[in-house]
C-alpha cells in the first residue's frame, strides 16, 4: 500500500510526537541527594563527576556517618560519602555509568558501594594523582550485607 507524501509525513510526525513523552522520560536526569565530610576534596570532584554526567544534586555538607547507619550499609562497605538515587544507596567513588547501569536494570538491593578511595575512582583521579588509575570493582551489596562484584574498572597508566 502507497502512502501520499503528506499522509506519510503525517504519519511521521504523530509518530514521532507519540515517542516524545518516552524520549524525555529516559534523558530527565536522576537526582542524587549526597552526604559528604564538609572540608572534604575529593567528595567535591566526586559530586562534580556527576554532575557533568548530567546527574542533579543535593548535597548536605555533613551527616555521611549517620546516614550510613541509617540506610544499613554495614561498615566494610564504607568510603568518605554516601548518597540517595532512585531509591538506592551508593557509597564512595561510584563512576556515574555504573550508578545509570543500577537505575535501569534495578536489582534488588541496597546499593552500590566502592569501599575505600581508591585512585582513579572519579573524584580521586586526574593530574593530582598522576592520572593513574588503580583497579576497583564496584559492589552491589544486598540488603542482608552480602555483596557480589557489580562492575570491575581495570588499572591505566
Amino acid at each position: 500500500m502507497r502512502h501520499s507524501p503528506v499522509r506519510r509525513a503525517v504519519l511521521g510526525t504523530l509518530l514521532a510526537t507519540a515517542a516524545l513523552p518516552w524520549a524525555h522520560a529516559q534523558k530527565a536526569p536522576a537526582f542524587v541527594e549526597v552526604w559528604k565530610d564538609e572540608g572534604c576534596g575529593c567528595c567535591a570532584d566526586w559530586v562534580r563527576h556527576l554532575e557533568q554526567e548530567g546527574f542533579q544534586l543535593k548535597v548536605h555538607d555533613g551527616g555521611h556517618h549517620p546516614m550510613r547507619e541509617k540506610l544499613g550499609l554495614p561498615r566494610q562497605y564504607a568510603s568518605c560519602h554516601v548518597g540517595l538515587v532512585g531509591g538506592y544507596l551508593v557509597e564512595g567513588h561510584v563512576p556515574a555509568a555504573d550508578i545509570r547501569r543500577l537505575l535501569r536494570d534495578k536489582p534488588k538491593a541496597l546499593g552500590l558501594a566502592v569501599p575505600g578511595m581508591p585512585v582513579g575512582s572519579p573524584g580521586m583521579d586526574g593530574p593530582a594523582y598522576g592520572n593513574r588509575r588503580d583497579p576497583f570493582d564496584v559492589l552491589l551489596v544486598a540488603r542482608d550485607g552480602s555483596a557480589t562484584v557489580f562492575q570491575r574498572h581495570p588499572a591505566k597508566g
